[in-house]
């Protein structure tokens, strides 16, 4: 790893009267943890104060609703109430013991990207336009008494933050919320006072700002807003400089600017397939019209966030997932231990995905600890034992990693010549480069760790070590399915597994792959985006990538439309002939897809022999983990490595 000085990023900066010590700032994150009667919950506060103690310079919460009314989304308190007062001054004292400061972001809710409301009652917006989730739903147009009645509300949510000792506030009028429907001519409509020009639009926006400096004078104010929306028809930045100079008009102190819209998913939660940095080309606009400082997020990692500040682009870079995957960043680069770092995968599956998919509160797929600080501490033992760990993937790793930090003897085998097993071999293409930093940063770990890693070495449930072991953590890896379709088992059908492992195995450029799960998409855009082939996909379900996150998926299949990948949905593989593949279509029609290659990704299962045998023979201190336990993603295999390495007993 490149060797640079990151002490750019560890110079102070001033935002109105408010000096942070250092450059990097947390993103504001939706955490889905706060108490129904709008209090901070002892596991956020702990998450955020981790955090502190990491190093970064400046923390921003989740955005915080000013009332019940409009609160929709995830879980992040409510300042209509006292009551969450003295949990929100607990949070601002324990990230100010560590020197840090603290904003809470403030938002009037969500607009036409809510849902109807208990009564049925639909979104409210700036204008009756349709509402983003069900366009048959059209959105309330809010009053203009409405309005004052919101602008209102910021004054006691003012004051709130000023009581609770946040050092700023943030007006969240991001990605298309509603204050950002205000602002935009695609969504607002309106002939009064709040529409029409730049001045009008930007009104609401105005007003809010100028309540909180009438409430709370002094105290800094910051204003998050996507300058490109990313979609046809929304905002440009033509459009969003008129907006800027309108918004520094009326006194925000700095602005915290990036790209999206819920039209563009992918770019308020961008997946791997954006690429590092990818809304720092928004800097450039924001510079040509700001007098005050600039903020900038969207997948910065180290590396990035110090280019962007060395570069002057922006003044702070915001960072999110990779400090939830890494609290100590900061303090790393600082002390000179970039290789220490843990990466973020920019996977969605474990932050955003579990709040959305599963409704409960953020996690990490590389960082179990993620929520539960105060209760998944990594202690040294008094008692060490020998921990004997099976397979170095992803979960083996883990294991193998939290339970040297514990203090045990570990010795890890691995049959490979390498660790990282399944999850490292598909990780070919730059848009998985995290994913290969992943395991990186595993060797250097174990390294440090004086773990005994034995690659090259197969172990069976005989093995004289096993017995002597007082714990044996154990994962077995996939295989791929070959389903019995006539002409799969060919010697010249690969899987994609193997062609991960060797792209020399694609002959011509018409490659038509078998199975459209996030394997197979991964791998067929792999193959179109980095080695230029016309690509296939064969899917027999209603969409591609069902087993991915729904962010991630939307944005691979954009990106392979516009590689011109033939992606065939609700088509079933009937046989594999000389001149192809030939299929079914959804209306029972046959068709044979000409292919110099067929590649075959209809999914994986575990590879369980050498497991059942060490658990039949050492069934109470042997434990299954990975995809040996439940078949999943890297996620999934690091929390089971790491499960298993805490239930040792202490």
């Amino acid at each position: 790893m490149e060797k640079r000085d990151y002490s750019p990023l560890f110079t102070p900066f001033k935002i109105g009267s408010m000096e942070v010590k250092n450059r990097i700032v947390l993103s504001p994150m939706g955490h889905n943890a706060s108490l129904p009667y709008g209090a901070k919950a002892e596991s956020e506060i702990a998450y955020y104060e981790e955090r502190a103690r990491g190093g970064v310079g400046l923390i921003m919460t989740g955005c915080t609703n000013i009332d019940k009314v409009t609160a929709q989304g995830s879980h992040e308190g409510l300042l209509d109430t006292d009551l969450g007062i003295p949990s929100f001054t607990s949070l601002c004292e324990r990230v100010h013991r560590w020197g840090a400061k603290i904003g809470l972001q403030v938002t009037p809710g969500t607009g036409r990207n809510g849902f109807p409301n208990e009564f049925g009652d639909p979104p409210i917006s700036a204008s009756a336009i349709p509402s983003f989730f069900n366009p048959d739903v059209i959105c309330r147009a809010l009053t203009v008494e409405e309005i004052h009645d919101i602008v209102e509300l910021f004054g006691p949510a003012a004051l709130v933050a000023r009581d609770a000792g946040f050092d700023c506030i943030e007006v969240h009028a991001h990605a298309g919320y509603l204050i950002d429907q205000f602002m935009s001519t695609c969504f607002n409509h309106r002939t009064d006072e709040y529409g029409g020009s730049a001045e009008n639009r930007t009104r609401f926006a105005r007003e809010i700002v100028a309540k909180i400096h009438e409430t709370v004078p002094g105290m800094p104010v910051l204003f998050r807003i996507a300058l490109d929306h990313g979609f046809e028809g929304g905002r440009t930045f033509e459009e969003s400089k008129e907006i800027l100079a309108w918004l520094q008009k009326a006194g925000i102190d700095a602005f915290d600017v990036d790209a999206g819209s819920y039209e563009r998913l992918d770019y308020i939660f961008p997946p791997s397939y954006q690429g590092p940095a990818c809304m720092q080309y928004v800097c450039d606009t924001a510079r040509e019209v700001l007098d005050v400082p600039v903020l900038n997020g969207g997948t910065h990692d180290p590396d990035t966030a110090l280019d962007l500040i060395t570069s002057g682009k922006a003044d702070f870079a915001v960072i999110g997932r990779a400090l939830i995957a890494d609290p100590e960043l900061p303090l790393k680069l600082m002390e000179g231990r970039r290789e220490d770092v843990r990466p973020c995968l920019r996977c969605n599956e474990d932050c955003i995905g579990r709040i959305w998919n599963r409704r409960t509160r953020m996690g990490c797929s590389v960082n179990t600890r993620v929520g539960e600080e105060e209760h998944f501490k990594i202690e040294k033992t008094c008692c060490p034992k020998n921990v004997v760990v099976i397979g170095a993937g992803p979960a083996g790793c883990e294991a193998a990693r939290v339970a040297a930090l514990e203090g045990h003897k570990v010795t890890l085998f691995e049959k490979e010549g390498r660790i990282g097993g399944t999850a490292r071999t598909i990780a070919t293409s730059s848009f998985k480069n995290y994913i290969r930093a992943l395991f990186d940063w595993y060797e250097v770990q174990l390294d440090k760790l004086g773990i005994d890693l034995r690659l090259n070495t197969e172990i069976s449930a005989d093995d004289p070590i096993l017995a002597e072991a007082d714990h044996i953590f154990v994962t077995g890896g996939t295989e791929p399915v070959v389903p019995p379709i006539p002409g799969l088992d060919r010697e010249d059908i690969y899987s994609m597994l193997e062609i991960h492992k060797d792209h020399s195995l694609v002959k011509g450029d018409k490659i038509v792959v078998c199975g459209g799960g996030e394997s197979g998409c991964d791998g067929g855009y792999e193959l179109a985006l980095d080695y230029g082939k016309q690509v296939t996909i064969v899917e027999m379900a209603d969409i591609l990538a069902q087993d991915a996150m729904f962010i991630n998926r939307d944005c691979i299949v954009a990106k392979m439309g516009k590689l011109g990948v033939r992606m065939m949905t609700k088509t079933k593989v009937l046989e594999i002939k000389d001149e192809g593949v030939l299929v079914q279509k959804e209306d029972g029609s046959t068709e044979i897809l000409e292919a110099d290659c067929v590649i075959n990704a209809l999914g994986m299962r575990p590879k369980m022999d050498m497991v059942d045998a060490v658990k039949a023979k050492y069934p109470v201190k042997t434990v299954a983990m990975g995809d040996s336990a439940k078949m999943g993603k890297i996620g999934t295999a690091v929390r089971s490595g790491f499960f298993a390495a805490m239930s040792i007993d202490r």
